[in-house]
């Protein structure tokens, strides 16, 4: 059982007190992680003590305001975060990402490479962090441009924004589950309205901006240091079919809920508690797991020895992605603790702005800083939760994909992501500059661009 939310931190101080708090707070953050090179987990809490000393909170209280939010949000994220990590663990290791690539690009001329490109990364994104998305994804793009002899951007700029546009604005990625969480929304609007988002999004930031990258960028080399050697097939492989209902599965579930709640509209109805139990997203990502198992540890020729350890290796990696999504939880109840969230509320009704586009707008000014997408989210949302407050369900789904649209704005070189992009596809800072970083700022002006007039018709 969760913990119950603790007391507002008493401050004594004005509105302009609280203000330089959080700048102050955000700006040691910011120094901590790109200048001390501090790990963004240790960055957040010290940023969370700034933040109650300057507001005038005390320390004591402060303790259980950090606890409480490092608490909650592990406990509604950190068990997502993991099972995802399970499920993209078997996707790699059992070949069902190469599966999905081979069958796509098997039916795909050379004008659609691109258009495949983009729907396989929008695929293999559902389940896989960024990250992950990338390592897998990237080596398969370099034989790809190799075999068939494609400029590299042309297939390349598809694949990333695949990865990119799931990463920022579809659940189950950690960024999206946060921001629900922060601010009450309900995960299956804010998964299909996301996927609403997307689609559009990607199809502008991918196919169409890579024709305009591959000018400004000039024929790039396939790298020899990053691409894959040409390896057999294993003798073992789950099917195409088998490999695309596992990733999809979390994802009917979770849509399946959010169409109970608006058909049956019942609590106390059955179907609806039906549809509420399997489409919750706990259970929905456990059965996917579950079911990867066999449909694709199973199918690759695994022994249950090897599937438990291939699971068990899957949850190393992301223990420090936990702790900083839990540390930001606790800089979130911080903020709104200290009274910031009122605070911001007051100030946009001043203001006559848009909570989406402030939502949008302090992301954004955080992603610059810091150069992590997850650490402009969690923040964000802790500044803007109260406006969702009395918002309906939509436009606080809204809210929080006007949130995850910032949180990608302009990757440069504070951003991790950045050098993964430069490296792997042989780029100088200016190239990956003229491609990786405006598709990425593409991606988030379209979302915004999308998401509010969206907003006036729903």
């Amino acid at each position: 059982m969760l913990a119950a939310a603790p007391p507002a931190l008493p401050h004594t101080g004005s509105d302009t007190q609280l203000l330089i708090a959080v700048l102050l707070s955000i700006g040691a953050i910011v120094l901590l992680i790109t200048k001390l090179k501090l790990h963004p987990f240790l960055a957040l809490t010290l940023g969370s003590g700034l933040l109650a000393a300057v507001a005038g909170a005390p320390f004591d209280k402060l303790l259980s305001s950090f606890s409480t939010g490092f608490g909650s949000t592990v406990a509604g994220v950190g068990l997502l975060i993991g099972l995802g990590a399970m499920l993209g663990k078997l996707l790699a290791d059992s070949g069902g990402a190469n599966i999905i690539a081979d069958t796509v690009l098997s039916r795909s001329g050379p004008r659609a490479l691109p258009w495949a490109m983009a729907l396989i990364a929008a695929v293999l994104g559902l389940p896989l962090f960024f990250e992950v998305g990338v390592v897998l994804l990237i080596p398969i793009v370099l034989l790809v441009a190799r075999r068939g002899n494609v400029p590299l951007m042309r297939i390349g700029i598809p694949a990333l924004a695949g990865l990119s546009v799931l990463h920022g604005l579809v659940p189950p990625h950690p960024g999206p589950l946060v921001a629900v969480d922060a601010l009450k929304a309900d995960l299956g609007v804010t998964l299909a309205l996301g996927l609403l988002i997307a689609v559009p999004t990607l199809i502008i930031a991918g196919p169409l901006f890579a024709r305009l990258a591959e000018r400004w960028v000039g024929p790039l080399a396939v790298p020899e240091a990053t691409a894959p050697e040409e390896t057999e097939k294993p003798e073992h492989a789950p099917s195409f079919g088998a490999v695309l209902a596992t990733i999809l599965l979390p994802v009917v579930l979770m849509l399946g809920k959010a169409l109970a709640d608006v058909v049956v509209d019942d609590p106390k109805a059955m179907p609806q508690r039906v549809f509420d139990f399997i489409g919750s997203p706990l259970i929905a990502l456990l059965a996917a797991t579950l079911l990867g198992m066999l449909t694709l540890g199973r199918a690759a020729g695994f022994s249950k020895a090897r599937i438990s350890d291939t699971v068990g290796r899957s949850l190393g990696p992301i223990a420090g992605i936990v702790f900083i999504v839990g540390a930001g939880g606790g800089f979130k109840q911080t903020l709104i603790d200290v009274g910031v969230g009122n605070a911001v509320s007051e100030w946009s009704g001043k203001w006559h702005i848009s909570a989406l586009l402030l939502g949008w707008l302090i992301a954004v000014l955080i992603r610059l800083a810091t150069g992590s997408a997850t650490v402009a989210t969690i923040t964000a949302a802790g500044i803007v939760a109260p406006l969702a407050a009395d918002m309906s369900s939509t436009h606080a789904a809204l809210l929080v994909l006007a949130i995850g649209a910032g949180s990608l704005f302009l990757s440069h070189v504070n951003d991790a992501g950045f050098w993964l992009v430069k490296e792997y596809f042989g780029m100088s800072v200016g190239q990956t500059l003229k491609s990786w970083s405006v598709m990425e700022s593409v991606i988030s002006v379209v979302a915004i661009a999308l998401i509010m007039p969206l907003s006036l018709i729903i």
